[in-house]
């Protein structure tokens, strides 16, 4: 199985400085990263021989870190299912995720998530590769999520989340519409007592921040763009509620109607960020999906 390595080259600036400084300063790597692999034969080495964190590079040598473990850590088993990759590289991996399945696994579905299907990814191709989220979508919603494939990568970009460095972009279809052309949603979400799943706006809650605007009106729904500022368990969805303009086909926060979609009509259209590892700023996009591009018809403009 191919491990991923991080390597620097020790120049004239850099000689005579520990290992450890040079881990952390130089390369970014944390105290947690470097405990899981200090351990390894090749964790960390100086030309390929493995060095104490205390040890003093010299000029001309070469320091590698061993990013990868040799054996998962995370207890997803391997499964074959689908993906749909949009990009793919040995530090991240960017899907766009179909409605219906469920990111991680969890009661009753321990062989049949993107997890699952990510780790078998990752055998086929001969990785060390984890399953390392960054974020998450509900299971009726579809779209782009980002996933890395180490604990370095993913320290790196959850660092970026709720940062601006960090950017989502969904598209949802509601029952009415908002009522101002665009604006910021700024309620605390909370849990709703008795209920194991639902949540709804309750001045005792977490902070949550959504900005929304305004796309197009199809009657009876409307076309909203929104972006996350923060993270709350079905945020988009009780927010669209709140403002009296829920996601049309959502059972918990609107109307079910199963002839219409069979999921609450919310897509992840669009994702920034900065690279984990080079810091080059990568921008995905994923066209709205046929079921939910069929509650809008250009014939129903208002």
């Amino acid at each position: 199985m191919s491990a991923r390595y991080l390597t620097l080259h020790i120049g004239p600036e850099l000689a005579g400085q520990e290992v450890n400084t040079l881990l952390r300063r130089r390369l970014g790597l944390s105290g947690t990263v470097l405990r899981r692999v200090k351990w390894l034969e090749d964790g960390i080495a100086l030309d390929g021989a493995r060095v104490n964190v205390r040890a003093r590079a010299q000029e001309g040598q070469t320091l590698s870190v061993r990013l990868t473990l040799p054996a998962p850590t995370s207890g997803v088993v391997p499964a074959p299912g689908p993906l749909d990759i949009v990009y793919e590289d040995a530090d991240l991996i960017v899907l766009s995720k179909a409605p219906g399945v469920l990111v991680h696994p969890g009661h009753g579905h321990f062989d049949d998530t993107l997890g699952n299907f990510l780790m078998y990814h990752y055998k086929e191709l001969g990785e060390e590769s984890d399953f390392h989220p960054i974020h998450r979508l509900d299971k009726g919603t579809s779209g782009l999520l980002a996933v890395a494939k180490h604990p370095h990568a993913q320290e790196k970009l959850k660092d970026q989340l709720h940062t601006r460095a960090f950017r989502r972009v969904y598209l949802a279809v509601c029952d009415g519409a908002p009522p101002q052309p665009s604006g910021t949603v700024d309620a605390p979400i909370g849990p709703v007592d008795g209920s194991l799943a639902a949540r709804r706006v309750r001045p005792d809650g977490k902070p949550a921040r959504t900005h929304y605007r305004l796309l197009r009106t199809f009657a009876p729904r409307s076309l909203v763009e929104l972006e996350l500022e923060t993270g709350r368990t079905h945020q988009i969805r009780v927010h669209m509620a709140h403002l009296g303009c829920p996601l049309t086909g959502d059972f918990l926060y609107g109307r079910e109607d199963r002839a219409l979609i069979g999921r609450p009509a919310l897509h992840s259209a669009a994702l920034e960020l900065d690279h984990p590892l080079t810091g080059v700023r990568l921008r995905f996009a994923a066209p709205l999906p046929a079921d939910m591009a069929a509650l809008i018809s250009e014939e129903d403009i208002v």
